[in-house]
């Protein structure tokens, strides 16, 4: 299956790449618009601040042609930065405005425990038969490394959450837009696991 990567010059894009290879997909690292438009699921990952995301979101012309894509009925899928990038609004030393694609803000932790929220964590699903959760174990860990979180975390886009001094948005989506906060590419099996269903979900249409 096509998948295309973001590459919009922020975060390392090798071991994104590497992730989808390892489950024999054939995923290409571009900014390229025809080569976005024939993929047949496109990801956004994303490592540093959100103000770089969109900044460089908007300097390659990216916003317009996902914008498009997504309104089609693109699998799109937003990973730790990239899923920030999903939501409305960003207070991340300021305000930004992001994509929108789905609903809400990402705010900073309030919390006495150590921020970033570094480490393995286990995902907890709001229902236990969505397609997400097939093949994994039944305390699922996957690795995170992130100081703001979508907030509020009991709509119904919030698919699992984690433990972290109260529930934190994990996995979000709607129809064809999905968010991890954490890692996938960086979550051995579980994380494996999680991509393999998004390639199963994606090619069953």
């Amino acid at each position: 299956m096509k998948i295309a990567i973001i590459d919009y010059e922020i975060g390392n894009l090798a071991n994104v790449y590497n992730a989808w290879r390892r489950l024999g997909q054939d995923p290409v690292i571009t900014r390229d618009p025809q080569v976005i438009r024939e993929a047949a699921l496109v990801e956004l990952p994303g490592v540093g601040a959100i103000r770089d995301a969109m900044a460089n979101l908007q300097k390659f012309d990216l916003i317009p042609l996902l914008q498009e894509e997504v309104k089609a009925g693109k699998f799109f899928m937003g990973v730790c930065l990239g899923m920030h990038a999903l939501f409305e609004r960003d207070f991340e030393g300021g305000t930004y405005d992001c994509l929108g694609f789905l609903p809400g803000d990402v705010v900073p932790f309030e919390t006495k425990l150590k921020v970033p929220h570094m480490g393995w964590n286990e995902l907890e699903f709001r229902k236990a038969n969505h397609w997400l959760r097939q093949g994994l174990p039944a305390h699922p860990y996957v690795y995170f490394v992130h100081s703001y979180h979508k907030s509020p975390a009991d709509t119904p886009d919030v698919i699992a959450t984690a433990e972290y001094d109260g529930p934190v948005p994990a996995i979000c989506g709607i129809d064809n837009v999905l968010g991890m906060q954490f890692h996938p590419e960086k979550s051995g099996r579980v994380g494996a696991q999680l991509l393999q269903n998004v390639v199963d979900y994606v090619q069953k249409g």
